[in-house]
């Protein structure tokens, strides 16, 4: 629109929602002048909120992060109970999320060095919320784990579950949250 002002918070959002679809569309040797022209700002504008592509990526990665803490934040139970950080994470696991566990995105996260770092930083916050949540340590362990072969599934055999084992297999680690007591 003729005179409306860019917002650099919007514009942001924009540049990396737009990453996000070319590295869909054209895979993990994107160009930085394809997303611009995605995001439909110029490559200097581009430039500005991200200083590469790998700048653009690491943003990528903190979006991520944001948004999966949001969602779990959103799916967390009012009331004080044990286990409710737990079934939060479950839940937020189990949302679909075709962006992350698209092949193209996650060759292009796996060769950012940055990743590991921040990806150690939020695991220890979510470890965190499950081991003080009231559950007993193996419970919390074997959820969490659990979780990460989900996450990994995702990745490796996109599309060759069904909604229905997925489903499955959420209930069932939702189960082991209603008793908080050792697990054998």
């Amino acid at each position: 629109m003729p005179g409306e002002q860019r917002n650099a918070p919007r514009t942001r959002r924009e540049v990396l929602a737009a990453a996000a679809r070319a590295l869909i569309e054209q895979g993990p040797n994107v160009s930085l002048d394809a997303v611009a022209k995605e995001a439909g700002v110029s490559k200097g504008g581009l430039l500005h909120h991200f200083r590469s592509k790998q700048a653009l990526i690491v943003g990528l990665i903190e979006e991520w992060f944001d948004h999966y803490d949001a969602t779990v934040e959103s799916l967390l139970e009012p009331e004080d109970t044990p286990g409710r950080w737990t079934r939060a994470h479950i839940r937020a696991t189990f949302v679909p999320d075709d962006l992350w566990s698209h092949p193209s995105v996650v060759t292009a996260l796996l060769g950012v060095p940055e990743l590991q770092q921040r990806l150690d930083v939020a695991a220890t916050r979510w470890r965190q919320q499950t081991d003080s949540d009231g559950l007993h340590p193996q419970r919390a362990d074997l959820i969490s784990r659990a979780l990460d072969g989900v996450t990994l599934a995702d990745l490796l055999w996109r599309g060759q579950e069904t909604a229905e084992e997925r489903e499955h297999t959420r209930d069932l680690l939702l189960k082991l949250t209603e008793q908080a007591g050792p697990l054998v």
